[in-house]
């Protein structure tokens, strides 16, 4: 796919191509200012691609890591169970998998994995023991908590999603990576995303580099207004993903791999649901409704989780949720390390997603990065004409 921002292209599909023009304005100056290697986005609206270009080091065949993005893809899966009457999230994990309620975690819920709350953010799950499935069962067996579950929001970055992982398998009697290929991501034509990738098929995957200097301590403060603790989003722990035998394995909560256009054609299938994948109204209850509004310990924001996505909702913490301040409240995404995004707004019917192979080690630049390209983008539909508002 190539990239195209034409006028008859942001026209056909009801964009501003002077937005458009703008968007990618300001990629290219993030590329000269440095320190990202790459850059590479896409927004599509009305089931297709308007507007898919690769800056910097790299080009549209070009596939990314997409780390926490991949989150949501997992999620599609439970949703899609859930709608066959297969999986009742308001039931105990350990219903499930029984071994999982070891170490006082009996109660957890699915619905509390699914939104952050369970209780386990720091549970280790690494090699060796992630090779195998019974050595993940092994180590779930040993995780303890942290706090109560359902007491409070803190991200999983990775724990959660194994245990999500695991239910699939459990349910569907099938390898997590083969299920989500087969019922959802082949089903949307989306061939091009991946989670676990055959060593054979590791081409043109962009390397991830971890580059640029931390911040100072005086610009967290002056961002809010408090000494704090930032993640580790250039961390090298992150350059595991560069190893073959790591993308093979296809981490759930942070393996998969693709480019922006995939997944911008993702979240327009969330918002349209073509032929009816998703039962309609867990779709729109998992995208739509907000369960968890505990303030997140990182930024102090509500959380706005709904069923493993971020909404955007409104007011003064909107942009602290990763989609910039142009989209609508009904907007619904996740964010990935490095400053990646990718969402879709139901109102306007745009969806976004920005990839990059630099992981900063300034988080608040990459932040920046994403709001100014996410703001951008959500201003990318034309207004509609005054004779033709609905008074």
């Amino acid at each position: 796919m190539e990239a195209d921002y034409s006028t008859a292209v942001a026209t056909e599909l009801g964009l501003d191509s002077g937005r458009l023009a703008d968007l990618r304005g300001r990629l290219q100056h993030a590329i000269d200012r440095g320190p990202l290697p790459s850059i590479q986005v896409a927004l599509a609206r009305h089931g297709k691609v308007a507007f898919f270009e690769t800056f910097g080091k790299a080009d549209a065949s070009t596939r990314y890591n997409i780390f926490s993005c991949t989150k949501p893809l997992v999620a599609s899966v439970i949703w899609h169970l859930m709608g066959q009457g297969l999986l009742d999230i308001s039931e105990r994990v350990s219903r499930y998998i029984p071994l999982f309620s070891e170490q006082g975690k009996q109660d957890i819920t699915v619905e509390q994995v699914l939104c952050h709350t369970s209780g386990f953010p720091h549970a280790d799950l690494d090699a060796p023991d992630w090779w195998t499935r019974q050595g993940r069962l092994d180590r779930m067996r040993e995780w303890t908590l942290d706090w109560v579950p359902g007491s409070r929001m803190e991200y999983h970055p990775l724990s959660a999603h194994w245990v999500l992982a695991e239910l699939i398998e459990v349910i569907t009697g099938e390898d997590y990576r083969i299920h989500l290929q087969k019922c959802v991501l082949d089903p949307l034509g989306l061939g091009g995303l991946h989670l676990g990738l055959p060593l054979d098929k590791q081409k043109n995957i962009a390397t991830v580099e971890l580059v640029g200097e931390p911040p100072s301590p005086q610009e967290v403060r002056e961002l809010f207004g408090r000494n704090v603790r930032l993640p580790g989003f250039a961390e090298q722990s992150l350059l595991m993903f560069n190893k073959p035998e790591v993308r093979q394995l296809g981490v759930p909560g942070g393996g998969a791999v693709g480019t922006a256009a995939d997944l911008a054609l993702f979240y327009q299938a969330l918002m349209y649901n073509p032929g009816g994948l998703w039962r309609p109204d867990v779709l729109a209850d998992a995208t739509g409704r907000v369960r968890v509004d505990y303030a997140d310990p990182i930024t102090g924001a509500p959380a706005n989780r709904g069923l493993g996505v971020v909404i955007a909702g409104s007011g003064k913490y909107l942009s602290h949720r990763g989609m910039g301040t142009t989209v609508s409240p009904r907007a619904f995404g996740h964010p990935g390390a490095g400053g990646q995004v990718a969402w879709g707004d139901p109102q306007s019917g745009i969806s976004f997603s920005l990839l990059t192979s630099g992981m900063d080690a300034n988080p608040l630049r990459s932040a920046h990065l994403c709001a100014a390209a996410s703001n951008r983008a959500g201003a990318c539909a034309m207004p509609v004409p005054t004779a033709q508002k609905v008074r």
